[in-house]
């Protein structure tokens, strides 16, 4: 082979292999989320391979527009705010079936991650989430038992901590027999998957 065509070779070769990272980068590249509140725009990566059936359940009830017209119905300002259940009217939506929890994945309830909810049964979750607004270190997973079996971490905002700071802070009281309940709607309008 002479100089020329093994630079050339060379070349074609490297190209061939940036090319080729470059559409590994594209398809591990994590989904992000708009969600779209009455207060501003919250905008979160959601991690597929360290929560796989989570993701994946998330992302079915983003694309039946199941969040959309919901709402934050749950807001302790210094523990986290919830939503994805219930109408402005305390309506609460039907869901499909529970999922597993993954809340064993080594991710953890940190400030502006999103984990789902769930009652005291581990594998109860369905669609609503939260978004932690302090170190809830206390949701963590610990073992597999129904008192420490905490509560799945799936993504995390990347934009838009100043809108969840924002809900955080308004007044709660009680509604439809449900405690911590925003007295002024925060409304869900829609959220969407743009990556």
């Amino acid at each position: 082979m002479t100089k020329r065509a093994f630079i050339f070779t060379l070349f074609f070769s490297l190209l061939s292999f940036q090319a080729s990272a470059a559409e590994t980068n594209k398809d591990t590249k994590n989904p992000v989320v708009l969600i779209q509140t009455s207060m501003g725009d919250i905008e979160a990566e959601l991690y597929p391979e360290k929560a796989p059936e989570t993701v994946k359940n998330f992302l079915r009830y983003v694309h039946e527009g199941f969040y959309d017209g919901t709402i934050f119905h749950r807001v302790i300002s210094n523990f986290m705010i919830q939503g994805g259940g219930f109408t402005p009217d305390m309506q609460k939506k039907p869901t499909h079936a529970p999922i597993q929890n993954e809340a064993d994945n080594g991710l953890r309830n940190r400030i502006g991650t999103l984990a789902m909810a769930r009652t005291n049964d581990p594998h109860s979750a369905t669609s609503q989430f939260f978004i932690n607004v302090a170190q809830n270190t206390f949701l963590d997973f610990r073992e597999k038992t129904p008192r420490a079996y905490g509560y799945a971490v799936f993504g995390r905002v990347i934009k838009g901590m100043r809108v969840v700071n924002q809900i955080r802070q308004v007044q709660t009281g009680f509604k439809n027999g449900m405690g911590d309940v925003p007295l002024q709607t925060v409304e869900i309008i829609k959220v969407t998957q743009i990556q």
